[in-house]
């Protein structure tokens, strides 16, 4: 027979990966108490469990800042001290939970988000199982930073899954690191547009002719590690990040490829002729699931305009289309990467955040409400940490002025967050 708790808190956050962790980290910041809740063993994510090379993308985030300068005071050797947004997901870990530490989170670890607590459309909480048992976890907020949005789609919330039209996401990834690497003469390609000549041919061609469909690209990127690089090169297409089913098939696909990538990468790419494996990420890597419908959709055009909407709560995202191709290995056809054309940045509204209909609920990260394109914009982990902020300030404006989250206005939150 499992066992059942209550508990009672401020803020309830679930998943703690980026946008996770900064939800936490600023409603507790701004005097809420806060339960965090993690399925995996380490808080981060992707950053850290799914072993992300970098942070790619930015936006205005004084957390973001600071999570790069104390990122900086961790690493040794040549980037000692130096601000690079290169990731060490181990020491990366440890600052999370440093963080969450000093603001007085309380972290539920090896902890799975079961199902919405609701009354009618007043989200109450959620349910949440571990080893210990059952717990019913009420909260005045509840803040989903699943990815996924696992307890918005229990308690009702409405959404899109994947691309409009006909539902495809985009390919899921298992990032591994090698060791052994030549690093003075290593190839780094970091995008798929990226090219490099050798003897027997173009990097991203060889690679199209020589892996298994549907990997076939060459991403590698280099670490804070000497002789290592993280590659981003594994690729599993028709998966639905939803389902349990799928996200065991999505490992076994990415798996089975690895050999053969690093057999590739000996006989073809520079640097890396004595390479092997060193690490494969605990967590694979899902880029796309639901879009939830808030009170505004941020589109493709918004973000081509540069738009700076009245609400905005966060400020300055800037990334391009990062479309991975939807049946193959690749950019898809509707991404652009190198030629993206707006390179002025763009804003969020609050009102992305808040699901329609839905009351005390907070979308986090990358399941906000947003086109398939906008999405492979604002899907990246600095954007997705600036979205985190606004979502646990606006969480703690609730609880300390007892009031909806719909009508703070915007301009307090970004008072509080510094932006």
């Amino acid at each position: 027979m499992i066992e059942k708790f209550e508990l009672y808190t401020d803020v309830l956050v679930l998943g703690s990966g980026p946008s996770g962790i900064a939800a936490a980290y600023d409603a507790a910041k701004n005097g809420s108490n806060v339960i965090i809740v993690e399925q995996c063993g380490d808080v981060g994510g992707i950053s850290t469990s799914g072993l992300m090379s970098h942070w790619t993308g930015s936006c205005d985030s004084p957390l973001f800042s600071e999570i790069l300068k104390r990122s900086s005071l961790k690493n040794e050797g040549k980037f000692s001290g130096k601000i690079t947004n290169l990731i060490d997901p181990e020491k990366l870990k440890t600052l999370y939970l440093e963080m969450l530490d000093e603001v007085g989170c309380r972290l539920m670890l090896y902890t799975f988000a079961e199902d919405s607590i609701c009354d009618g459309d007043r989200v109450l909480g959620a349910t949440v199982i571990n080893k210990t048992g059952r717990f019913d976890i009420f909260a005045a907020v509840t803040i989903d930073a699943t990815g996924d949005g696992d307890i918005a789609a229990k308690s009702g919330a409405s959404f899109v899954l994947g691309r409009e039209g006909d539902n495809k996401m985009q390919p899921a990834t298992l990032m591994f690191k090698v060791g052994g690497v030549d690093t003075e003469r290593a190839v780094f390609l970091g995008s798929f547009e990226s090219t490099f000549e050798t003897p027997n041919g173009e990097l991203q061609a060889l690679a199209k002719q020589h892996l298994p469909h549907p990997a076939g690209h060459v991403l590698t990127y280099p670490t804070t590690l000497p002789g290592v690089v993280t590659c981003n090169m594994t690729n599993a297409t028709g998966i639905n990040g939803t389902k349990g089913e799928d996200l065991v098939k999505a490992t076994l696909t990415c798996r089975k490829q690895m050999d053969d990538i690093v057999r590739f990468l000996r006989r073809f790419v520079p640097g890396y002729e004595n390479c092997f494996i060193l690490s494969a990420a605990s967590l694979i890597g899902i880029r796309e699931t639901r879009h939830f419908k808030g009170r505004y959709t941020l589109t493709q055009q918004d973000i081509l305009d540069a738009r700076v909407f009245e609400d905005y709560v966060v400020k300055d995202a800037f990334f391009n289309f990062d479309v991975h191709n939807i049946t193959g290995a690749g950019l898809d056809e509707t991404g652009i990467q190198k030629h993206f054309p707006q390179q002025r940045g763009y804003t969020i509204p609050y009102r992305c955040l808040l699901p329609e209909v839905k009351e005390n609920l907070l979308l986090c990260g990358r399941n906000i409400s947003g086109t398939h394109i906008a999405h492979s914009n604002f899907r990246v982990m600095p954007i997705c940490v600036g979205i985190g902020e606004a979502a646990g300030t606006a969480a703690a404006i609730a609880v300390l002025q007892r009031c909806s989250l719909k009508d703070i206005p915007a301009e307090q939150i970004r008072k509080l967050i510094g932006i």
